[in-house]
């Protein structure tokens, strides 16, 4: 079994779940019509099927769970019901992008500056680990760059664009800075 077959299955199981909760041999039918369809083999064992389910954890932080009383699978979205959302339609987004054989023939992107997510991870790292960050940020009416020490708090996302909350060293104010204005992220 290639990987590439694994990813394609965790995928279908949670395109199944999400749509309503689903049985084993639910699950088990849908895996089958769509090996059919997409000339891949889909079957799992049960024993596969759980440990796809730890996959399925591990790598994309869903968690399925099982109802003993009705008998089926069901995605748990209690813990962080937003955070789940925003994961489940980042995997649509990636899937149809993933499937496309020429992307430029079917989507259409808005020519856009890059919103500065790659900086996310970086700037997790700090605020759980209380680092000061330093920056260079340009304000959005201004052309002035300037250097930035902080120490931050926060992410937020406010009407699509990230913002990191954070304490200003030099002005000892509380400010949110954009992420797309945001670069030579140095913790």
């Amino acid at each position: 079994m290639s990987k590439r077959e694994a990813i394609s299955r965790y995928n279908l199981i949670i395109k199944k779940l999400r749509k309503h909760p689903s049985t084993f041999k639910e699950i088990e039918d849908y895996l089958s019509l769509e090996s059919d369809m997409q000339a891949y083999n889909f079957n799992v064992s049960k024993r596969t099927f759980q440990r796809d389910l730890e996959d399925i954890r591990s790598i994309y932080n869903i968690d399925i769970q099982y109802n003993n009383s009705q008998k089926h699978y069901f995605i748990d979205n209690d813990d962080q019901p937003d955070v789940n959302e925003r994961i489940l339609e980042a995997f649509d987004t990636f899937n149809a992008l993933n499937i496309t054989d020429r992307l430029s023939d079917y989507i259409h992107f808005e020519k856009r500056r890059p919103q500065g997510t790659e900086n996310l991870y970086g700037l997790l790292h700090a605020i759980k680990n209380r680092l000061q960050i330093k920056f260079t940020y340009q304000k959005y009416w201004e052309d002035e760059i300037s250097e930035r020490l902080v120490e931050p708090y926060a992410l937020k996302e406010f009407k699509n664009r990230w913002y990191v909350l954070a304490f200003d060293i030099k002005d000892n104010q509380v400010k949110s800075f954009a992420l797309d204005r945001l670069s030579e992220l140095e913790i």
